[in-house]
């Protein structure tokens, strides 16, 4: 048998390097995706969503930097850690509040939840509580771009827990196989609920998985959003080109624990004060400060997100719940079809 190929790397990115008003944009959906993450907290402390809440905290860039790589037709498959990759895909605040809340305006009508959200009209294909199960789902919407003859994209993502699951592998395989376009992001935020990474894989690089069906693979940080457009970017044109898929590993972190009913104990002591240091939000400000951005500006921003989040929170407080008669709507086909 033959030895497998050495997959080439990534080239550069495709995209100019951002100027002082693209990075202000891309840092206002940055905070706009902290500001509604702390108003869920809020909630999630006052019983006004209940369940699981998985919040994004700390991962902002990864989803926003993607996002800025991407064009609107992309389709973006993903996990339960999902709010800040729907509000960067387009995702109405206000409707994925809702949903949180469990209310009849929300992106599934209330009855998803927090694991659930999806909007077909900014191809955003949903969250999936399934740990991994996503990525067989992904690699099945990268099949029918293909199929039809299309030039979009799929982008899968999923944590670094899911990448030790069999579905990951079998999707991987299979995308490969068949050229699909498809980018599978891994965001390792470090712990799979509250195991280290180090603990429950051999590899602490998930990208390297690839290497075993010959894929073209890359890690990077992705705490700076600058970066991380540049590399998605030269990801999704690869896959777009029709050169067959790619696997990222993004290393962020989530400053909270897995989700709200997790106090993130295992962590070790200072560990996350010095990861608070590498804040997205936070560098992206002291960037734009280089490049000259004043207080005023900075503070007119900080203004419209603020009201942007209240207004989500308030427009879920006030909708009205779902109809108990149409509880069974989406789930069993109309009698007759």
């Amino acid at each position: 048998m033959p030895d497998l190929p050495v997959p080439p790397p990534l080239p550069e990115s495709p995209l100019p390097p951002l100027d002082k008003a693209g990075l202000l944009t891309l840092w206002e959906k940055m905070l706009l995706i902290r500001r509604v993450e702390e108003m869920a907290a809020k909630a999630y402390t006052e019983r006004k969503i209940l369940g699981f809440c998985h919040l994004y905290i700390g991962q902002e860039s990864v989803a926003v930097g993607a996002a800025a790589a991407c064009r609107p037709e992309d389709r973006w498959v993903t996990g339960y850690r999902e709010h800040g990759q729907a509000i960067a895909k387009g995702v109405s605040p206000r409707a994925m509040m809702a949903e949180l809340f469990g209310k009849a305006t929300g992106t599934t009508k209330g009855l998803g939840g927090s694991m659930h959200i999806f909007d077909k009209s900014v191809h955003f294909m949903g969250g999936y509580g399934i740990v991994g199960a996503q990525c067989a789902l992904g690699t099945g919407v990268a099949w029918s771009l293909k199929h039809l003859k299309t030039d979009a994209v799929c982008l899968c993502w999923f944590g670094d827990g899911a990448a030790n699951q069999g579905a990951f592998f079998e999707a991987m395989c299979l995308a490969q196989l068949y050229k699909l376009p498809i980018v599978f992001v891994c965001e390792n935020n470090f712990y799979a609920m509250g195991t280290a990474i180090d603990r429950q894989s051999a590899l602490t690089d998930m990208s390297l998985r690839g290497l075993g069906v010959g894929m073209v693979r890359e890690q990077f940080e992705g705490f700076d959003v600058e970066q991380v457009r540049q590399r998605m970017s030269a990801a999704i044109e690869y896959a777009r080109a029709g050169n067959g898929p790619v696997i990222l590993e993004v290393v962020t972190y989530r400053h909270r624990g897995h989700s709200m009913s997790d106090p993130a104990k295992y962590r070790k002591p200072g560990e996350l004060e010095e990861k608070k240091k590498s804040d997205p939000v936070h560098l992206t400000e002291a960037r734009l400060r280089d490049l000259g951005a004043g207080d005023a500006e900075l503070e007119a921003i900080r203004d419209r997100v603020e009201i942007a989040a209240k207004d989500a929170y308030e427009f879920a407080d006030a909708s009205p719940i779902p109809d108990p008669a149409d509880l069974y709507n989406y789930t069993y086909a109309p009698s007759g079809s």
